[in-house]
């Protein structure tokens, strides 16, 4: 008799770049792995040597749940490794995150966000106690439970908002309620509700509907995951001129994604086309042949016979071929 394939338990740190649940007792050496980390860097500079008049850097990249990285000061006596869960600074209280960057790779990190090293940064305060974990996995656990819980006030309150993902601070004390809405939302009753309920602070922050698919997650037409719920998290502003110069059907549900936008794999290759198309002829050309003139295709209708293509353009046969 075949046995049942076991479903695995689903795991609630795997946004944060967790392979498994962090445990309360044991280390957590193999808690952290690129393989499991969505929106992981690679760190290109880990095997070259820095030179000995050079100041090594003291700052760490934390990343937290989906996306939310941020730079935060090492002090002088805690020494750090990628994949250690640390307690850092945070407003109020502490949160707990994991190191995802050491090294100079983090000076072209904060280069690349426009953050000066020598600004004021906040610090990591130490590496995650027991207690500390306790906390942050209990403060995980809940965030499902929490975020259907708050979709049920915000109906009963006709708010017209979607609520679609909530991120507690590690200490337990400060959740973040991230959503979407179309219009101005006054959610002041909903965070006292919220507040008196779950017994914690409350902060909403709006996103857009590129970062609600991020959150969310899901398949894209190609089969693959998303590329915003992945590894790509700079969401620059997609056109439908991106989906002309590539000589693709202008149509809205082809072009669309499931945030209901332009896709964002739209411009992956615009530009390699824009050279490309420098060296085509030009669409109105009209090329003389033996046979007869041909030239571009008529309103845009391609027949099956009398085409030929030029440079990966089609030309159309005009006028009867001679006798």
């Amino acid at each position: 008799m075949e046995e049942t394939p076991r479903i695995p338990d689903p795991n609630p740190f795997l946004s944060r770049g967790c392979c498994q649940t962090p445990n309360l007792y044991h280390k957590n050496d193999g808690v952290y792995q690129h393989r499991c980390s969505k929106f992981d860097t690679y760190d290109w500079l880990g095997n070259i040597p820095v030179p000995d008049h050079f100041k090594p850097i003291d700052v760490a990249e934390i990343r937290f749940k989906n996306s939310r990285k941020d730079f935060y000061r090492i002090p002088a006596d805690l020494e750090l490794e990628v994949g250690d869960i640390v307690a850092v600074e945070a407003s109020p209280g502490h949160d707990i995150g994991m190191v995802s960057l050491l090294g100079e790779v983090v000076r072209f990190q904060m280069r690349r966000k426009k953050v000066n090293p020598t600004d004021e940064l906040k610090k990591v305060y130490r590496k995650a106690r027991l207690t500390d974990i306790e906390k942050w996995v209990m403060a995980v656990e809940t965030e499902d439970n929490t975020m259907f819980r708050a979709r049920t006030l915000a109906e009963k309150l006709t708010l017209q908002m979607k609520i679609n993902d909530v991120e507690y601070q590690g200490d337990n004390t400060k959740a973040i309620f991230y959503y979407t809405a179309e219009d101005r939302v006054d959610f002041r009753e909903l965070i006292k509700i919220m507040a008196e309920e779950f017994k914690v602070r409350i902060e909403m922050r709006q996103i857009g509907a590129r970062q609600e698919a991020s959150r969310l997650g899901g398949i894209g037409s190609c089969g693959r995951e998303l590329c915003c719920a992945t590894w790509m998290n700079d969401f620059r502003s997609v056109t439908t001129h991106a989906a002309r110069v590539q000589q693709l059907s202008l149509n809205p549900q082809k072009l669309a994604g499931q945030c209901g936008k332009l896709k964002c794999c739209l411009n992956y290759e615009f530009e390699t086309y824009v050279d490309a198309l420098k060296e085509f002829p030009n669409t109105d050309l009209v090329l003389k042949t033996k046979k007869r003139r041909c030239g571009p295709p008529e309103n845009g209708y391609l027949p099956e016979t009398d085409v030929v293509f030029v440079c990966q353009r089609p030309f159309q046969f005009h006028g009867h071929p001679p006798g």
